[in-house]
């Protein structure tokens, strides 16, 4: 994307139906739904933004360009989760500007803890989550998503 047109907003309910639509094309198009995915997305208000957490969109005019949100676990730890970008605007820099908003936020908000659960198969995902600080690490107990085979924490 030329000289980034795009902004990144918070939540607002008028871009729900975005938030959803990008993930499910993503995970439907790599793996499936699985219910926990399912119950955040039908619902991300009581889901995740009740519970302290954020998200975060790219937006041109109108049309949402992609979605990230920022899960608290418990105090000080977070998950960078929901990361989808639109296709037609992969590769344009909004995957990067929108996980760091969810790391200028981890910050804001004292974190210790930032980590994210990924698969193998999603290698231009993986390699941006490098690029910007995160690094492999063994993954500390059961995951939440059967999809996931990959483990990162934010090093800085």
């Amino acid at each position: 994307m030329a000289g980034n047109a795009y902004e990144i907003v918070p939540w607002h309910v008028r871009h729900a139906a975005a938030f959803r639509s990008l993930n499910e094309w993503w995970l439907e198009r790599w793996f499936e739904i699985e219910p926990v995915d399912a119950r955040l997305l039908a619902d991300p208000e009581h889901q995740l933004l009740r519970k302290g957490g954020e998200v975060w969109f790219a937006v041109e005019g109108d049309r949402v360009l992609g979605c990230v949100a920022l899960k608290p676990i418990d105090a000080g730890r977070f998950e960078l989760t929901k990361l989808a970008v639109d296709p037609e605007v992969h590769r344009g820099g909004v995957g990067r500007a929108l996980c760091e908003k969810v790391i200028e936020r981890f910050v804001a908000r004292g974190g210790t803890l930032l980590f994210l659960e990924t698969n193998t198969v999603l290698e231009p995902a993986i390699w941006l989550y490098e690029r910007i600080g995160f690094e492999h690490r063994p993954h500390p107990g059961g995951s939440d998503y059967a999809r996931s085979n990959v483990y990162m924490e934010f090093c800085g």
